[in-house]
């Protein structure tokens, strides 16, 4: 079954479980009964996912089923945009192969083959043919690995790999990997990962002390990704497909929040405006005093399309509050728009991303919801509300990402530092009397 007829086909399973008609469908989707029968039937395919989006919401669809949906949308885009030519498929596992005749047949990447090493006649019986190459939803990897099969022939196999030299020995991602360096996880998140892009695209540090069985150490300057689902050489690395701009002094109706600092009112210059924030809480020394608003612009920087998965909470520090005072920005506003948010409770035992829905002008905005897919023409903005009535806690945001170049995770943080947000209950609290020039209780 080719990738439009795939997609097709799970187009009109949603469809039939929802039992739902072409022209209720297309009254929905703002489309024509003509054009929604097309797609359906594998005779079109829609020229962008916010339509297959819509569909799958339409049909009640679950995220899993989202997200099936639009790897199936992806790959057939993919082979559309090639004129036919197949779209890479992903290898889970390096599979041994070993191809004494390889016959040519047109690929769209190159094959790398090593040539084995010359045997002895009587250790070398019958040679199998090769093999099936796994194949997997998104892409195909660049290289393959020749080696010999079969108990007979393991004396073969370790001349083989003399000769392939450190290539062959390559450490695999994945739990049947060897023994080689691995970045600490993050407190409370469960089993070693591989290192985490950041939002400014620096690697986190790894600890030192980890064993190693013998084999190569990617350079200190490939890219920081978490390739979670792939085996190859730290050379064919995939490239973080994602750029993010990070705001974290977001002010509710760009008015209203607070600070936390040791000075005393005397000391402490009068509040700023909402994009001054940054140096003002800088230079007092200041923390965001029970609520912190982080927002988060996402595009993708290649020609595909990026699905984010899911969105984690890293909590890694938890302190008793400081005994400061608590600054006011303003005595009080408003407006109509209440943005639709992931709400982050830092007290909870293993906080949680939770969507919440806005409101503008009494007009509902719906709750924000994973999958998303993000691109270089359509950026992502996510809206993240953490709050804290008992602790002082560093805490940051991991992003799972998947596209056709492998899968990842990219750090969300305050420029490399873990972000920062304080429990203020039971502190003075300071607003500032602009008709007295200073801070008042």
């Amino acid at each position: 079954m080719g990738e439009a007829e795939n997609f097709a086909r799970l187009m009109r399973e949603l469809k039939e479980r929802a039992g739902l008609s072409y022209g209720a469908l297309a009254r929905r989707l703002h489309t024509s009964t003509s054009t929604l029968h097309r797609y359906c039937n594998g005779d079109a395919l829609p020229a962008e996912f916010a339509v297959v989006d819509r569909f799958a919401r339409a049909c009640g669809g679950s995220p899993a089923e989202a997200v099936d949906l639009h790897r199936a949308w992806l790959l057939a885009d993919a082979r559309r945009r090639a004129g036919g030519e197949p779209a890479p498929a992903p290898a889970l596992e390096t599979q041994a192969v070993l191809e004494p005749e390889p016959e040519p047949e047109p690929e769209p990447e190159p094959v790398v083959v090593v040539a084995p090493a010359p045997e002895p006649a009587a250790a070398v019986g019958s040679r199998p043919g090769p093999g099936p190459l796994p194949r997997g939803p998104w892409y195909r990897r660049r290289a393959v690995v020749v080696a010999a099969a079969g108990a007979t022939a393991g004396a073969v196999a370790v001349a083989l790999l003399a000769v392939a030299g450190p290539e062959l020995r390559a450490p695999r991602t994945g739990a049947g990997a060897g023994a080689g360096p691995t970045a600490p996880s993050a407190p409370g998140s469960g089993p070693a990962s591989a290192p985490v892009a950041t939002a400014t695209g620096a690697p986190q540090p790894t600890a030192p002390g980890g064993g190693s069985a013998p084999g190569p150490v990617p350079p200190a300057a490939s890219p920081p990704v978490t390739a979670t689902a792939t085996a190859s050489a730290p050379h064919a690395a995939p490239v973080v497909p994602l750029k993010a701009a990070v705001r974290t002094h977001v002010w509710a109706a760009g008015c209203d929040h607070a600070y936390l600092a040791e000075r005393g009112p005397g000391s402490v210059p009068p509040p700023p405006v909402e994009a001054d924030a940054p140096a003002w809480a800088s230079a007092q020394r200041a923390v965001h005093a029970g609520t912190q608003i982080v927002e988060v612009t996402l595009h993708g920087t290649g020609g595909g399309a990026v699905v984010l998965e899911d969105m984690e909470v890293r909590v890694a520090a938890r302190r008793t509050p400081p005994a400061w005072n608590v600054y006011q920005m303003s005595q009080g506003c408003g407006g109509g728009l209440t943005p639709a948010v992931f709400a982050v409770n830092l007290d909870a035992p293993r906080p949680l991303a939770r969507p919440v829905a806005g409101n503008d002008a009494g007009k509902a905005l719906p709750a924000p919801s994973f999958p998303l897919r993000v691109s270089a023409a359509e950026p992502v903005v996510l809206r993240v509300e953490a709050v804290t009535t008992g602790c002082d806690c560093d805490w940051s945001l991991d992003l799972r990402w998947t596209g056709p170049s492998g899968s990842g995770t990219l750090r969300i943080d305050d420029g490399g530092r873990p972000l920062r947000t304080s429990a203020a209950t039971g502190r003075p609290v300071y607003g500032y009397a602009l008709e007295q020039g200073r801070w008042a209780r």
